[in-house]
């Protein structure tokens, strides 16, 4: 394994332009995560409106990212990405002009997180299959790799900067910072040369849509991620959503202690990305999900068993380090093992999967912690992923 090789998506000019983009505008995309989190349970005092909240701006995802796919084939990606990157400046700005006001209600939170996940729809398609059309298929596990060490390095970045900030200088300055980060990357895809091709004419949504769905069911290997992404993003994902939740009841920290705890998530993304662009590739794919996915479900019961902030620091870097192998593994081998035609739609059966049933998991577990209370059901989820996890190791053995 040569040096030049791992880093060989960061050679391509306007691939490094998007990645040096994408880190600031992530960072501020992270703070305003936590930001939100933030303010919505201070107005609320309850999980369950934190879970109604995430479920209100993943809710578009799950309406719309197949038609995001569709668009992300049928127009040049650039360009609709431009776009994307425009529109979500409103949201941060409107945000962090009501939080300053004080007249911001839940409400509005949640119309205002459903716009954006509507813009990220669109979004999330496009750039992901954007970026084969940087580097080529060659340095695209590369490049997915360094780009989720660029999502997960803001991850850890972000909400630790959110903290401080909410702490010293108030709630509106992380929306307000947010909505200039989308600046650089904005910056940066007007800098690059590469528009991204148009793949497919127009043969109408609902077959264009159906193509692409029918392509990925009848490939075993595909499913079968396809079904383990959709339960770690209902029952795993979620306990995200529910930190600051945890945080208060559980752990009995602030808001620079809540940042903390979802740092150390982002510091255990950060190294598995790191660990990824450093290999290069995994020869075998599976064997290495395989392994990816007890490290999810594993420290996530150790988390919701844990009542000291210490431990809970360690479990959930754990849970980040295996979120991200598992996920950018899958999202290389879905990408390398789909025609160019329907890459677009490819990732928004990903993002479908991983973002869209989120509404469903964050709604669910935001009810159950309501019930049953927050620990218990992390508990319970845990529990599920890992024996989703046995059969998922058992399926490939046999394969």
């Amino acid at each position: 394994m040569s040096s030049p090789r791992s880093v060989s998506a960061l050679g391509f000019r306007d691939y490094r332009l998007f990645w040096f983009g994408q880190l600031i505008s992530l960072s501020g995309t992270w703070m305003q995560s936590v930001a939100q989190g933030w303010l919505v349970y201070s107005l609320t005092k309850s999980p369950f409106y934190l879970g109604m909240v995430a479920a209100a701006g993943s809710l578009p995802i799950l309406l719309f990212t197949l038609g995001g796919g569709i668009a992300a084939d049928r127009f040049r990606k650039r360009n609709l990405l431009l776009l994307t990157q425009a529109l979500s400046i409103v949201p941060a700005v409107v945000l962090g002009i009501l939080t300053e006001l004080k007249i911001a209600t839940v409400w509005q939170v949640a119309l205002i997180a459903g716009f954006l996940g509507t813009v990220n729809a669109f979004d999330i398609p496009a750039r992901q299959a954007f970026m084969v059309e940087l580097v080529g298929k060659e340095s695209l596990t590369n490049a997915i790799a360094l780009n989720s060490a660029a999502f997960h390095g803001a991850r850890m970045i972000g909400p630790v900067i959110a903290g401080v900030a909410i702490a010293n200088i108030g709630l509106p300055a992380c929306f307000y910072l947010n909505a200039v980060s989308f600046v650089a990357v904005i910056v940066a895809l007007s800098k690059i040369s590469t528009s991204g091709e148009a793949r497919i004419p127009s043969q109408g949504v609902f077959r264009e849509l159906v193509e692409g769905i029918q392509f990925m069911r009848n490939k075993p290997d595909i499913y079968r991620i396809i079904i383990m992404i959709a339960v770690f993003s209902l029952l795993a994902m979620p306990f995200v959503t529910l930190l600051p939740a945890f945080a208060v009841e559980v752990l009995r920290t602030g808001s620079a202690g809540f940042g903390l705890l979802v740092g150390a998530t982002g510091a255990g993304a950060l190294s598995a990305a790191l660990f990824l662009a450093l290999r290069a590739d995994i020869e075998d794919k599976n064997k290495f999900m395989a392994i990816a996915a007890f490290c999810i479900s594993l420290p996530l019961l150790a988390f919701s068993m844990s009542e000291n902030f210490y431990y809970s620091l360690i479990a959930l870097f754990f849970i980040g380090w295996g979120l991200v192998s598992f996920l950018a593994t899958a999202n290389s081998f879905i990408q390398l093992s789909v025609p160019d035609n329907l890459r677009g739609r490819a990732m928004s059966v990903y993002a479908f999967v991983f973002l869209g049933t989120a509404p469903i998991g964050n709604s669910l577990m935001g009810t159950a912690a309501d019930l049953i209370g927050t620990a218990h059901s992390i508990t319970i989820s845990a529990f599920v992923c890992i024996a989703v996890s046995v059969v998922f190791c058992v399926k490939i053995c046999r394969s």
